[in-house]
């Protein structure tokens, strides 16, 4: 009992030494509920980004170890070097535009594309060492920051929306309401309810509740067995731990520089990245008080490196570009503060390469032609609506910031991508502050991102 008691006391003092527990007011505890929480919202890229990818040719199970390795590694560095509870994993939109348009469109192999992916995390961090990522991420203006961590919010909670199957596509009107009488729907619905009363009632880790008891329902009510959805699993690893993906983009850098798009690819993934990357970044650390009254961020350099290093060892083990997740809201809804927050979702990225078919079962639904996730679409949508609170902090009153901050926000969700949203927002701000006569605010940064943000636009 003795020994016992001391080991804990041991392992708190060095969390405390790692993460700085006490002054960033929080605990092992919560620290590791908000890991859990932001692991199980991140949990569907495991699904979803080998599927993606292996339209490409590449094989399904090696890209899924491949990103569950490159996530946990990443995510694990985030939280022990910058101290951030930011989860990193193959993004969103870059794996389309990896799979569809560099593969599919522009041709290339799945080697050569990821060979590229190699080159702009190569790239990225030679840009984080020096400092060149920081300069240009603390120059961003303090009302476009908070836009941007506002749109980011209104993005996923959209996605959340998306997932729950409230809000469907629709061929008239783009979007339309979802059939809220299908029983994945009205599980989804039941799961926002109840994280929202739970939320009123001020109860600690309400999202992460919210989420086990939309879970159990859902497993008592049979839900998890319909048509489309894999069989539990009768043992826990049903794979083997082959990986062809592994080292291949180094065969595809010979041929990468014969491609007259070369540049451009390399450029799109680079940029993707980085803007990806910073408005999580900047969202993420707005509402855990990292950004000071200057606007700069506490150990961005650090995140950075961290983000870097995440996608070349991604490119290396057989993935697209891995970026921080706007989902890590989630973790600092349920109290996440530290850089535990991320270590515990990263080892769990390395668990789950052990729990695949178990994983699988309760993350998503097939509905017809549609997957949902009942279980973590309420995180997304309650995430959304805590981050867009930043809106009340921007200058509205002054229309050189209310047109950039909205253009942000609605290109962002309109477009779906974060990275369109921080372009066309960067453009408009310029734009309005030259023709309010207030063109001496612009910093000389600002005036270079734009002529970046004009050719990305007419290169999409």
């Amino acid at each position: 009992m003795k020994s016992d008691l001391l080991l804990f006391i041991g392992r708190n003092r060095m969390f405390e030494k790692l993460f700085k527990l006490k002054s960033k007011g929080s605990n092992v505890k919560t620290e590791i509920i908000a890991g859990v929480t932001t692991f199980l919202t991140m949990a569907y890229i495991l699904g979803v980004n080998p599927g993606m990818l292996a339209s490409t040719g590449m094989n399904f199970q090696s890209v899924f170890l491949a990103t569950a390795i490159a996530s946990g590694v990443a995510s694990i560095i985030m939280g022990l070097l910058a101290n951030y509870p930011v989860g990193l994993a193959p993004g969103m939109g870059v794996n389309a535009f990896f799979t569809y348009t560099v593969c599919m469109t522009f041709k290339y192999t799945w080697q050569e594309a990821l060979a590229a992916v190699l080159i702009s995390g190569v790239i990225f961090l030679i840009i984080s060492v020096t400092g060149v990522r920081k300069a240009i991420i603390n120059s961003i203006p303090k009302n476009m920051k908070l836009a941007i961590g506002a749109g980011i919010g209104f993005f996923i909670a959209f996605i959340g929306l998306k997932n729950a199957g409230i809000v469907v596509a629709d061929p008239s009107t783009y979007v339309a309401m979802g059939n809220l009488t299908n029983p994945t729907v009205i599980l989804a619905c039941f799961g926002l309810i109840v994280t929202v009363a739970l939320l009123c009632k001020k109860v600690n880790a309400a999202v992460f509740y919210g989420m086990i008891i939309t879970a159990v329902v859902g497993v008592v009510a049979g839900m998890f067995g319909v048509s489309g959805m894999p069989a539990l699993p009768t043992g826990i690893v049903s794979f083997d731990f082959s990986m062809p993906t592994f080292g291949a983009c180094f065969e595809g850098i010979s041929s990468l520089f014969s491609k007259p798009s070369f540049i451009m690819v390399i450029f799109t993934f680079l940029f993707i990245d980085f803007f990806d990357t910073a408005g999580t970044l900047v969202a993420v650390g707005n509402k855990i008080g990292l950004v000071n009254d200057n606007g700069e961020m506490e150990n961005i350099e650090k995140a950075l490196v961290a983000d870097s290093v995440g996608t070349c060892v991604g490119a290396v083990c057989g993935t697209s570009t891995v970026t921080s997740f706007v989902e890590s809201g989630s973790g600092v809804a349920a109290g996440g503060r530290t850089g535990l927050t991320a270590c515990t979702t990263g080892v769990l990225f390395f668990l789950s390469i052990l729990f695949m078919p178990l994983l699988t079962v309760v993350n998503s639904i097939q509905v017809g032609e549609l997957f949902l996730s009942p279980v973590t679409s309420a995180p997304l949508i309650i995430v959304g609506v805590l981050m867009a609170q930043q809106l009340k902090e921007i200058e509205w009153d002054d229309i050189s910031v209310a047109v950039a901050a909205f253009t942000t926000v609605i290109t962002m969700v309109l477009t779906y991508s974060i990275s369109n949203g921080i372009a066309v927002g960067f453009v408009f701000y310029v734009v309005s502050k030259v023709f309010s006569g207030k063109a001496k605010e612009i910093n000389p940064i600002t005036w270079v991102l734009l002529v970046i943000f004009l050719i990305y636009l007419i290169l999409l």
